[in-house]
């Protein structure tokens, strides 16, 4: 442990509202000047190996064995790995390195909760492949191998657009690229067990924006989750339905929309992706990194290209904290994961260390009104939540760029609603301008417009779909 303190350094920008944070950009960079210094590093490279034959491969260093702090090893290479199974994905990860480290490495999935957990969602439930760390010599590494495709930007015809949240849903009707009606529904998705709640419910949403087109020629969706061809594997807004169900209903739910709606062209994506994609389509460019801070934490990536992925971007589990104390997701059993750093939850945690007095069940929506009310004001206790989370953003965007190349971030969510939105990337650019200031010249942070940022994602998620 006093080793591993000792790579847990303080970084120059401590958040107002947390000093114990330890940005795992800050971390990493310590690492590897050990390992410059111990003048042997010993070479990682990895493959990530997805169902449909994707690999992606990637290169890092560890401490020569023998080294004093080589213990450091596996804590860097297991929170590494944790950051490229959430943010590309794969159920299979050949290990080419020293061998007692991929032993290492595969039992932590074996033995450890959090370990599990992230085995079990990449095999059993995201790719449908049994989990695995095969170790290897590096010419054994298969090559790297990968398919994009574009998304969306089809503006034609009659469309009706959603995206579905933990706490609300929204939904447009657009026609030929033109937003004519939009709306905003409560719902509480997370703790149901009858998916029925949830057909219902975006079915109403989809009634709703009908009204106000002559005809519906396709639907598109964005929702918190991992779909892979418009089949839920993976979604918060599903975790009160029981396993059974949802592998009976929820899978194909979207099918069962579709079909209910005379099987017009419909497509559903990972809500952090059209983040992405409507970043793209207002600014006019690529390598957009889109990141929505609502009731968890999505993201989404459009490449330098125009294209996405079959990257999950799943960046509520990466981890962007490596203080040992830092706050564990419910989910995950993880600690320092983004869900608990860019979402309600963030705020949640943070409003009574900001000595703000919410009553302990207050539902975190209400929460965050709560604060945004009191940031409207001009409440300082408020302003130091958005500062806090703008530190955040700050270290964990540099670390971000260590794995995305881009160009662009595009903030959006709920969290951002508001003067405190400002606040945010104020923050974050100051961190960027003094810590990473070649990082600061090279991206753009943006944020949409109020009207934009509540429901831009319904009217881009409107353009996924191909007419026939």
């Amino acid at each position: 442990m006093s080793r591993l303190n000792s790579l847990l350094i303080e970084p120059r920008i401590l958040p107002r509202l947390e000093p114990g944070f330890r940005p795992a950009v800050v971390v990493n960079r310590r690492f590897h000047e050990l390992i410059k210094q111990s003048g042997k590093p010993e070479k990682v490279e990895l493959a990530l190996e997805q169902a449909d034959g994707s690999v992606f491969r990637f290169s890092t260093e560890v401490l020569p064995s023998g080294h004093p702090d080589s213990e450091l090893n596996l804590f860097y290479i297991e929170r590494y790995v944790k950051f490229l199974l959430w943010s590309r994905g794969g159920f299979r990860i050949h290990f080419a390195g020293p061998p007692e480290l991929a032993r290492a490495l595969a039992e932590h999935y074996i033995r450890d909760a959090t370990g599990k957990f992230d085995a079990y969602m990449m095999g059993d439930r995201i790719y449908e492949r049994p989990f695995e760390v095969r170790y290897c010599r590096e010419e054994a590494l298969p090559p790297a191998h990968s398919v994009t495709q574009p998304l969306g930007r089809h503006l034609d015809g009659c469309r009706i657009g959603f995206d579905l949240g933990g706490s609300d849903r929204k939904v447009a009707a657009v026609i030929d690229g033109k937003a004519v009606f939009s709306d905003e529904t409560p719902w509480d998705p997370v703790t149901q067990s009858d998916p029925q709640y949830h057909y219902d419910g975006i079915m109403d949403s989809l009634r709703k924006a009908a009204r106000h087109l002559p005809r519906v020629d396709a639907i598109g969706g964005s929702a918190a989750g991992v779909y892979v061809n418009n089949r839920v594997k993976v979604a918060s807004l599903f975790r009160g339905v029981p396993k059974d169900l949802f592998d009976k209903r929820v899978k194909d739910l979207f099918f069962e929309i579709k079909r209910a709606w005379n099987n017009v062209p419909l497509e559903v994506v990972n809500d952090g992706e059209v983040t992405a994609l409507a970043g793209s389509m207002a600014l006019g460019d690529n390598a957009v990194l889109g990141l929505a801070l609502g009731t968890s934490t999505a993201g989404g990536y459009v490449t330098p290209e125009g294209n996405i992925t079959t990257w999950l971007n799943e960046l509520a589990f990466v981890p962007v904290d490596y203080a040992q104390n830092a706050p564990v997701d419910e989910w995950s059993g993880d600690y320092g994961c983004g869900c608990k750093y860019f979402s309600q939850q963030c705020v949640g945690r943070l409003a009574p260390v900001a000595g703000i007095d919410v009553p302990p069940d207050m539902p975190l929506p209400e929460v965050l009104k709560h604060v945004q009310d009191l940031m409207k004001k001009g409440d300082d206790r408020a302003k130091a939540i958005y500062e806090t989370i703008g530190t955040f953003l700050g270290y964990t965007l540099a670390h971000f760029a260590d794995f995305y190349e881009f160009r662009h971030l595009l903030l959006l969510g709920r969290v951002t609603s508001g003067p405190g939105g400002e606040v945010i990337l104020g923050e974050a650019r100051r961190v960027l301008r003094e810590e990473f200031p070649k990082l600061h010249e090279s991206i753009t942070l943006h944020m949409p417009g109020e009207t934009e940022r509540r429901h831009g994602q319904a009217v881009a998620a409107a353009s996924l779909p191909v007419l026939k």
